[in-house]
């Protein structure tokens, strides 16, 4: 791998990110830099960092595990003074000039922290000690310490001086999701003339696309994108909210929705929606998997790996591992294999493993462990080498790496509709939870339905939003909007 600029970790070449438009910020005190389009967790992988925070209770170096907003560890402060946010995610944090970052939860630093040595008395700590131990002779004889050993970040002391705004919106279609299904199904539905309301957490459009090495009816995700992005802006009727998350679904289908602000006039607006009809495109999350020491700095999900290698030209290390139990984790082996990094091994949980999938990674010079897991790890401030272990006990390698990619499945993000009411079933074959019972208008398409494959979940978006067009009364035809997507 080779260093791009003062950054050891960005590759010379590749990414979504404006190289000509570096930017300055700081992270505990040191100075260091990104790139326009980078987040603050791309950025820090960029700089080799690898230890950025530390755990609630035992003070273990965390590092960073996803890219999205389900990131349990990268919790960080952002800003000064009376302006800071305390325990934002790093993924979700978009870098701009000047940010000031601090690690939380840790004594004098991130990198040394004395309350480290609370992790090598956890024999006497049992699940539950706290509610026998701290009883005598009370609670607040104990309370302020173990606050002080054992919390996130700090809470604000002042009135907050910036500007929140408020808006009321009526549609007649809101999606929430703006990966490729929300954006197949906002342009037939901007197409038959509904007023659509498309939001997504992100700052750009595009979801997957974004990242994966896909092509969209011949055509690179990027271009599908930026023409369908073109079409909705110029239709009247269509309103796009980047940087928008949708907080919940209430009675009566109203949505709230916070949305980022960009200007520094105000910092944020709370929208109360009232759409007609409400379609869900959130997606999908990926799952860990489950091992003695899978909390080091170091090992991440292999779909968040492939995010910053392919969107941030980012690669987090030198020398990787593959964990699976299903095919996405290969094509992170892939795609870090085709840039020279080099990948140690594959281990997969299950016994048959696809034989196009194998030789693949013999031409790449990479081994398969099937039936076999990961039963240990091991270094201090992130991973240097991981233990294979056969299902039935036997010992099979140790592997030195400075990367271990996970992929434990994927997930349909269902949150929205629990939260309206929906019912869930549980899949067998994906081992997931899924749609089942829709409320009252309310549908769900793509992979948040559990639908696999972009061609068939852009084709169930399209028909979801043809759907809710005629139960809006307004005919919609849906046009041939993309072919299947193949691998790059």
């Amino acid at each position: 791998m080779k260093a791009g600029g003062p950054q050891p970790c960005r590759l010379p070449h590749g990414g979504a990110i404006d190289r000509s438009r570096p930017l300055q910020f700081t992270f505990d005190g040191r100075q260091l830099v990104g790139y326009a389009g980078d987040t603050l967790a791309s950025a820090l992988l960029a700089n080799g960092v690898r230890v950025v925070a530390r755990s609630f209770k035992y003070h273990r170096p965390r590092g960073i595990y996803t890219a999205g907003e389900e990131e349990p560890c990268a919790l960080v402060e952002i800003g000064e003074g009376e302006t800071r946010a305390p325990t934002c995610r790093a993924p979700a944090v978009p870098l701009t000039e000047g940010l000031v970052a601090r690690s939380q939860h840790c004594w004098p630093s991130v990198g040394f922290d004395v309350g480290r040595i609370i992790d090598f008395t956890h024999p006497l700590w049992p699940a539950g000690f706290y509610n026998k131990t701290f009883k005598w002779p009370s609670w607040r004889t104990w309370e302020r310490s173990v606050r002080r050993m054992a919390g996130l970040g700090r809470p604000l002391t002042g009135p907050d001086p910036d500007r929140y705004e408020q808006v009321n919106a009526h549609c007649d279609l809101l999606i929430c999701g703006g990966g490729p299904a929300g954006l197949c199904a906002a342009l037939v539905a901007g197409r038959a003339g509904l007023r659509v309301m498309l939001v997504d957490q992100d700052d750009n459009f595009g979801g997957t696309l974004n990242w994966e090495r896909v092509e969209v009816d011949g055509r690179a995700p990027a271009a599908w994108v930026g023409e369908t992005l073109s079409e909705l802006a110029a239709l009247p009727r269509v309103v796009l909210l980047p940087r928008t998350v949708a907080a919940g679904i209430y009675d009566h289908n109203v949505v709230t929705l916070a949305e980022r602000s960009q200007v520094k006039d105000w910092r944020e607006c709370l929208w109360t929606v009232r759409p007609r009809h409400i379609l869900l495109t959130a997606g999908a999350i990926e799952q860990g998997l489950i091992f003695p020491g899978n909390d080091r700095p170091g090992i991440m999900l292999a779909g968040s790996v492939r995010h910053y290698l392919n969107r941030f030209a980012v690669v987090p290390g030198r020398r990787a591992v593959i964990a699976t139990n299903n095919d996405s984790g290969y094509q992170t082996a892939f795609d870090l294999a085709d840039r020279g990094i080099e990948v140690a091994a594959v281990v997969d949980l299950r016994e048959r493993v696809d034989p196009t999938l194998e030789q693949r990674l013999s031409d790449a010079g990479t081994g398969v462990y099937s039936a076999a897991r990961i039963a240990s790890t091991g270094g201090s401030k992130g991973i240097s080498r991981a233990t294979v272990q056969h299902r039935n006990g036997r010992r099979l390698a140790r592997l030195d790496c400075d990367l271990l990619a996970v992929s434990g499945g994927w997930a349909p993000r269902v949150h929205l509709l629990a939260h309206a009411g929906g019912g869930l079933r549980f899949d067998d074959a994906t081992q997931s939870f899924l749609p089942d019972r829709l409320p009252p208008g309310i549908s769900v398409a793509g992979s948040a339905n559990g639908t696999a494959g972009l061609g068939a979940a852009l084709q169930e978006a399209a028909g979801a939003a043809r759907g809710a067009c005629a139960a809006l009364g307004v005919d919609a035809e849906i046009e041939e909007l993309a072919g299947l997507a193949t691998d790059e």
